[in-house]
């Protein structure tokens, strides 16, 4: 009667406070957190869409001076396979994005120990001048913390010189859970507290940038830790309205420190995006996430309150470093969000612009297209 006493209350469009969240969680039946998320999602979006994006993860090193356990991309300066692109190489794949009628690309890498605020500059102007249409989503907080602390500046002056440079927004990477006595079990600390974060986003949505916000859940914290997290980017998004999206993801337990941590089921995946659905009042979008947990589940979550698939995911390399490799065609996805019954919207980064006449993207991509692959071809 409790739980469902909750649901009435966040269907009527109250709030619910952190208790009866963890409650939620704790005791409340899957199908029936389910129904009441996927109520809240049609009231605040259109019920018969579904949107998707197309974007590329350029992951431009793998050089990172921190060692999360979670994490099982990093490598260290000097390490045989330790990499750093080229902002030709950058460039190629930002062709590559274009070609398969991409709008966007997640632009975040390791925390490189020589990489100053320069270096960060002149790639955001080569792909601002070279590339004028993809939209530049880059550079999460930890990012912006080194850099800051690298150059002796303030987060605002640094987040400043990169949006004049062309940074347009700025991921949630480096979330993980905003609890910092799980941030320290994990090895997330150093690189950034659960209050450097939020800082970091809270001065990017004051100085006019948008940015998403991001949990990686099951790395062994609490259910009360994972509300704590809700709670804090609850309270910030209700300070500026700068989230476009809540985008909660698993841990993967492989190739890292944290290979005996129990995986997260789907049923706990799904319990989830529902109830970050039902207290998050004041986020419009949440994704479904389907990279961690699959394709098939992905689609279940449209029903559990998501409203958006995310990405094809082009590339991704930190996720499948740990062992895990899903992969998205834009067809594959329209089939997904079709057969789960809704209407497939291609969306930009923001949320806002919806491609319902794909003229112009078919015109790009196929200029794209001619010029990477014709070459090739025609040997």
């Amino acid at each position: 009667m409790v739980v469902r006493s909750i649901l009435t209350k966040a269907i009527d469009g109250e709030r619910i406070d952190c208790d009866q969240a963890v409650m939620l969680l704790k005791e409340g039946d899957l199908l029936e957190l389910g129904e009441a998320a996927h109520d809240i999602r049609c009231r605040k979006n259109d019920p018969e869409v579904v949107t998707y994006h197309i974007d590329r993860n350029i992951n431009y090193t793998n050089v990172c001076v921190y060692s999360c356990s979670f994490c099982a991309f990093y490598r260290r300066k000097g390490d045989e396979d330790a990499y750093l692109l080229s902002f030709e190489e950058i460039g190629r794949k930002v062709e590559e994005t274009l070609a398969l009628r991409g709008t966007g690309i997640l632009l975040q890498g390791g925390v490189h120990p020589d990489l100053g605020i320069s270096f960060y500059e002149d790639l955001l102007s080569y792909l601002r001048e070279n590339y004028p249409m993809i939209h530049r989503h880059a550079f999460s907080p930890p990012e912006i913390k080194f850099i800051a602390k690298k150059e002796r500046k303030s987060f605002a002056e640094v987040i400043e010189r990169l949006k004049k440079a062309g940074l347009q927004s700025i991921p949630g990477g480096g979330a993980e859970i905003l609890v910092d006595r799980v941030r320290k079990r994990i090895k997330a600390f150093p690189k950034c507290s659960a209050d450097e974060w939020l800082e970091i986003m809270e001065t990017a949505h004051n100085l006019g940038l948008k940015t998403t916000a991001t949990m990686m859940f099951g790395a062994g914290e609490e259910i009360e830790d994972r509300i704590e997290h809700l709670r804090k980017i609850r309270d910030l998004q209700d300070r500026t309205h700068g989230f476009t999206a809540f985008i909660g993801w698993s841990f993967q337990p492989g190739n890292n420190e944290m290979s005996d941590v129990r995986k997260a089921t789907s049923f706990e995946f799904l319990k989830m995006v529902a109830v970050s659905r039902i207290f998050l009042d004041n986020f419009q979008h949440i994704q479904s996430s389907w990279l961690t947990q699959g394709k098939k589940v992905g689609q279940i979550a449209l029903r559990f309150g998501a409203d958006d698939m995310g990405s094809i995911m082009i590339e991704e390399n930190v996720v499948s470093a740990a062992g895990l490799c899903y992969k998205m065609s834009r067809e594959e996805m329209e089939y997904l969000i079709l057969s789960a019954g809704f209407k497939p919207l291609q969306r930009s980064n923001l949320y806002d612009k919806y491609y319902y006449d794909t003229e112009e993207l078919d015109r790009i991509s196929k200029y794209y297209w001619e010029k990477l692959y014709s070459p090739i071809l025609s040997r």
